[in-house]
């Protein structure tokens, strides 16, 4: 099993940043993509970003290109979400997923982003 927990969370303005943070831990040696999706209360469940460990290879959803980088932490199976020129659009419960080889998807309990217009 996998425990994958994020911290990070909270309120900011409309036009600030945000830093979100994912760790993984447990049965990790399979671990090969690491990931954020969001979901807005009546939204269906949406995909952020996510990166592959082996090579830092990250892929990015369409509303946030070019405003949030995904990246890996400094300790081992951590990876880390920068959120900048937040939108109120961007409200959401962040989840953090760990994909290992198999493929298992596993989920955090998901932290809550709040932007105020």
């Amino acid at each position: 099993q996998v425990q994958v927990a994020e911290s990070g969370g909270g309120l900011v303005q409309a036009g600030g940043s945000l830093t979100l943070s994912c760790a993984a831990s447990g049965r990790t040696f399979s671990t090969y993509v690491m990931g954020w999706w969001r979901q807005a209360p009546g939204k269906e469940r949406e995909f952020v970003a996510d990166i592959t460990l082996s090579n830092d290879s990250t892929r990015y959803g369409d509303s946030v290109k070019g405003r949030f980088t995904i990246s890996r932490g400094n300790a081992r199976d951590t990876v880390v979400l920068q959120m900048n020129s937040l939108k109120p659009e961007d409200a959401a419960v962040y989840y953090c997923t760990v994909t290992t080889y198999g493929p298992h998807i596993y989920w955090g309990q998901g932290t809550q982003v709040t932007v105020s217009s």
